[in-house]
């Protein structure tokens, strides 16, 4: 195993190597996502993409819970996340649904709804968990 210890991360551009940007490493550390998936939510679940995602579980309808693939040291992590689409009737447009957001360390359930509350599964979920 290789151990790489530095205090900054600095970039340099091709054009000027006077023209550098740098930050502390624990700004990378601590602003990177722990977790993050994009996925199918309709029929049978399928992750599209991710990272630090071992698996999609479909609840029921417009629940699903992110399983992860290295559990979090608490459940203080910060869940953000987004819909692609819409489901319900051409106006009713669905986002994740903060009533139905259920954390552990080693998962995250969340919701689909429409503006008046009503679950939906939906063709594009994207989820990201912060540390």
């Amino acid at each position: 195993m290789s151990t790489l210890k530095t205090g900054k991360v600095k970039t340099t551009t091709i054009a000027d190597e006077l023209d550098t940007e740098s930050t502390a490493v624990t700004n990378v550390i601590n602003g990177s996502a722990k977790a993050w998936v994009n996925f199918n939510g309709t029929g049978t679940v399928a992750i599209r993409s991710g990272f630090n995602v071992s698996s999609i579980t479909d609840v029921t309808t417009g629940t699903y819970e992110v399983n992860f693939t290295t559990a979090f040291s608490n459940t203080n992590y910060c869940v953000v996340g987004s819909v692609i689409g819409s489901s319900g009737g051409s106006s009713t447009y669905s986002s994740l649904d903060g009533r139905n957001v259920d954390k552990t360390v080693s998962t995250v359930r969340v919701g689909c709804a429409n503006l008046n509350g009503t679950l939906y599964d939906q063709g594009g979920v994207n989820v990201v968990a912060y540390a």
